[in-house]
């Protein structure tokens, strides 16, 4: 092998370690922000997200399917991308159906109150 043979074969070499390692090093990012979405799901699910936000829910379930299928094929940057796209649904979800039930729980209370008057009045006079 002649010296410039030996330079292009460590580059080459040099190049294919980085490439690797900076593919491999995507899958835990990945797989990381999967985990942390499945759970944002399923908090959601659990605080009414489907009865209150039922196109966010649908949305993030969808995005946490096509993030899995893109972990199964190893493509790691869609996986994380849709991931955060499905993790930011199902918090935008969780945000709605609590906002839902906060203001149920208000407009009860608010009757609550008009009754006690009524029944103040009622009794006053």
């Amino acid at each position: 092998m002649t010296r410039n043979s030996k330079l292009w074969f460590m580059v080459l070499c040099g190049a294919a370690v980085v490439l690797a390692a900076g593919c491999s090093s995507m899958k835990t990012p990945a797989t990381a922000s999967v985990a942390v979405s499945k759970a944002a799901v399923d908090n959601a699910a659990g605080a009414g997200g489907a009865e209150f936000a039922p196109v966010e829910m649908n949305s993030a379930r969808e995005k946490m399917a096509l993030s899995n299928k893109a972990m199964a094929a190893k493509d790691y940057k869609l996986a994380n991308d849709l991931a955060i796209q499905a993790q930011a649904d199902a918090k935008l979800a969780q945000g709605k159906a609590n906002s839902a039930k906060a203001q149920t729980a208000a407009n009860a209370l608010q009757d609550d109150i008009r009754i006690l008057r009524e029944e103040l009045d009622r009794t006053s006079k």
